[in-house]
């Protein structure tokens, strides 16, 4: 298996994407190898579906993409995918909540989505590092850490910018090697993953993962 692939979330996240587009990434993570597809959470059952019997694992969007509602909504959310055969949950901050300094309610939030997935799913947690200061990013990252998540995430690709090496490295020096870093957002070739790599990601969220492979051959 080819390891950049193995660190790969082959992405669709798209309001547009339709049931073939589902059945088409699922496809392709498994004849490369992906670590997951990431998708919206109506298409978790078919994902799941499509990939029974496989390694790739089923990634799903809570609180997805602004981060804006609220912690019970983002607990069921979080039940409710693995309920349908996620095994990992991407959720957002409460970006407002962080920048109001209202640090308890982040973590807070943070800990509804962890509880909820009760170990049955990896928690990643986006942490929208373009809305942030430098110092807010370590903020969040270390709230993340202390409410028990598995991951922090650098952007969700849906707002004013996407992943840089530069947000990478403070992020992991902020958490250290005790959970992972997922740089996501505007990573479309070999060389944006492996920059990301090098800066200390060890998950990598692309909806160009199939070129990025193709590169690497």
């Amino acid at each position: 298996m080819n390891k950049l692939a193995s660190s790969i979330d082959h992405t669709i996240l798209k309001p547009e994407a339709t049931e073939a587009d589902i059945i088409r990434i699922t496809d392709e993570a498994k004849k490369f190898g992906f670590a997951s597809v990431c998708i919206n959470p109506c298409w978790v059952s078919l994902a799941a579906d499509q990939l029974k019997g496989s390694k790739t694992k089923v990634c799903t969007v809570i609180g997805f993409p602004l981060g804006a509602s609220t912690s019970e909504a983002k607990a069921f959310e979080t039940n409710d995918a693995i309920a349908k055969g996620a095994d990992e949950v991407d959720m957002v901050i409460n970006i407002g909540a962080l920048k109001s300094g209202q640090t308890g309610a982040v973590e807070s939030d943070i800990r509804a989505v962890v509880a909820a997935a009760n170990k049955q799913a990896l928690v990643k947690v986006i942490i929208e590092a373009c809305l942030l200061s430098d110092d807010e990013k370590v903020l969040a990252c270390q709230l993340a850490v202390k409410a028990g998540a598995d991951y922090v995430k650098t952007s969700t690709g849906f707002s004013s910018g996407g992943a840089t090496a530069k947000d990478v490295a403070l992020m992991r020096k902020t958490v250290g090697s005790g959970i992972g870093v997922k740089a996501a957002g505007g990573i479309n070739s070999k060389a944006d993953a492996e920059a990301m790599i090098e800066a200390g990601a060890s998950r990598i969220g692309a909806s160009s993962g199939v070129k990025i492979i193709a590169e690497s051959v």
